[in-house]
């Protein structure tokens, strides 16, 4: 099974854990992080990625999700595949998704990812029949049945 975590998950774990949300978006996404290590999830990544997480202020969460991306990542998207990219991020972005994320879900989907994981309630909205949408909690929920 190939996944795609953009970047808010990523970031989940360091945001405020006071909101129960919040909380159990950051344990699905440290439980999948867990799979991915143990080789039971592959994980797909971009440059679109590896992009967002550079311009992150909180340098340190960064090169932490930057290492485990580098390190963890079975398929990466590189912008030598930008026309392709571009022109589906383009049909994305149509539909109403901002242009970042539809960049994301371009990579993913031309990577062959089955499963799109965000924690953005927007985006959550599109819906394609190349890749499912899902949250990091939803995910666990589906992969456990």
């Amino acid at each position: 099974m190939k996944i795609y975590l953009d970047n808010c998950c990523y970031n989940r774990p360091y945001d405020d854990q006071r909101q129960l949300r919040i909380s159990l978006e950051t344990q699905a996404k440290l439980n999948i992080q867990d799979s991915i290590r143990n080789g039971e999830i592959e994980l797909v990544s971009s440059f679109v990625l590896l992009y967002e997480i550079s311009r992150s202020p909180n340098t340190t969460s960064a090169r932490s999700i930057e290492e485990f991306v580098e390190k963890y990542s079975a398929i990466f998207v590189s912008d030598k595949n930008l026309d392709k990219i571009e022109t589906l991020a383009k049909d994305i972005q149509s539909t109403g998704v901002k242009k970042m994320d539809s960049w994301h879900v371009a990579c993913a989907i031309i990577a062959g990812a089955e499963y799109f994981l965000t924690t953005d309630k927007r985006l959550l909205k599109y819906n394609t029949d190349s890749i499912k949408m899902i949250n990091p909690v939803d995910f666990i929920s589906e992969k456990e049945e």
